[in-house]
């Protein structure tokens, strides 16, 4: 496969008019594409599907490899599913569960299957325990996980559409108390199950069926006929006050980590902010700003840490400035969930009666 010489870049074409810019900066890769920046990971460790079109997987995954040894992080483990749901459970550490990529508008999604996608919370039944994304214990009573396997599940904890907070503060809790009533465990894949994803769902709604546990039931799929089908289902679901749509790959296999067998389909909006205040970065981002302490017209404040440059933390937007910003939605309270920085508004004059934090 071609690579891209030290210092040098090369333009990719996505979805939109404009393409993306790949480069490589002493052998740190970049993408200016949304899947590229948006990353939480080191820049050193990350990448995309356009980094892996030009430079191959196999060369992909060795960079990503020795870039997880100099920081220290294991190699990637390449034991099979089933192995490595056993070792997590064992070991007490984070699961090995499929994570998503977002759709870029770039690849045909028919006869992928489609479901809503839950605004819960991520939870993998080991076989005796729920656990988080980072492996914390979720602590249900007895009667909530009664009649639950002795083999992995991978679900939501869900309380219903619009209730992610509340869902929350019931799952965090560790008293084991009725409000987990509310929730459901909402299943939509076996890992444990060395098969494809036709037959894993396909597990998951014979058992609930069979064994009828009382919380538990099965994530419904139907198959993408086309982007038309797409863009209906996701109205009607946004409109019912769902987060979006979740889309698998015919006959994909489950695997850790993310994976463009699994895309995510959703709308965010955008608002703007005046920025207030600078908060230090701390790690890798010690020396230079950490999050933009913003503000929006009705006072409402909060942080924006996501989607900044190197080069903008090094000279963040001053004080007073008007960005621009995505969002997935507004809390209970009116400030918006998941804030992802995405530029300065050059054009607009700071709103009257707006105080400034120096």
């Amino acid at each position: 496969m071609a690579d891209i010489p030290d210092g040098g870049q090369l333009e990719v074409q996505g979805s939109g008019a404009k393409p993306y810019v790949l480069k490589n900066t002493g052998g740190v890769y970049s993408c200016s594409c949304p899947a590229w920046r948006n990353q939480s990971v080191p820049i050193e460790r990350r990448t995309c599907k356009h980094l892996r079109k030009v430079r191959g997987d196999e060369a992909e995954e060795a960079r990503l490899g020795a870039a997880a040894s100099r920081a220290g992080a294991p190699a990637p483990n390449r034991a099979s599913s089933s192995t490595r749901a056993s070792a997590a459970a064992s070991a007490g550490k984070a699961p090995p569960i499929l994570l998503a990529h977002s759709w870029q508008n770039d690849t045909d999604l028919t006869g992928w299957w489609m479901s809503e996608k839950l605004d819960g919370v991520r939870a993998y039944w080991d076989g005796s325990r729920f656990l988080s994304r980072q492996g914390n214990p979720f602590y249900a009573p007895g009667w909530f996980t009664e009649r639950l396997p002795d083999y992995p599940l991978d679900g939501e904890l869900f309380g219903g559409r619009k209730k992610f907070q509340t869902t929350v503060s019931i799952v965090r809790r560790q008293d084991q108390s009725d409000d987990w009533k509310q929730l459901a465990f909402v299943l939509f894949d076996a890992p444990g199950l060395d098969a494809p994803f036709e037959e894993r769902i396909a597990h998951c709604e014979q058992y609930v069926e069979d064994v009828a546990p009382p919380y538990a039931e099965w994530l419904p799929h139907e198959p993408c006929q086309g982007v038309p089908h797409l863009r209906k289902e996701l109205a009607r679901v946004e409109g019912l006050g769902g987060e979006g749509l979740m889309l698998r790959q015919p006959g994909s296999r489950y695997e850790a980590g993310r994976s463009y067998t699994l895309l995510k389909v959703k709308s965010f909006h955008d608002d703007e902010a005046r920025v207030i205040g600078h908060q230090p970065g701390a790690g890798r981002h010690r020396g230079r700003l950490g999050a933009l302490e913003v503000e929006l017209r009705n006072g409402t404040r909060f942080s924006v840490g996501t989607g900044l440059s190197d080069a903008e933390r090094e000279s963040p937007p001053p004080l007073g400035s008007i960005i621009t910003f995505r969002y997935q939605e507004l809390s209970n309270d009116g400030v918006p969930r998941f804030p992802s920085y995405v530029g300065v508004r050059i054009d607009a004059e700071p709103w009257a009666g707006a105080s400034r934090r120096e």
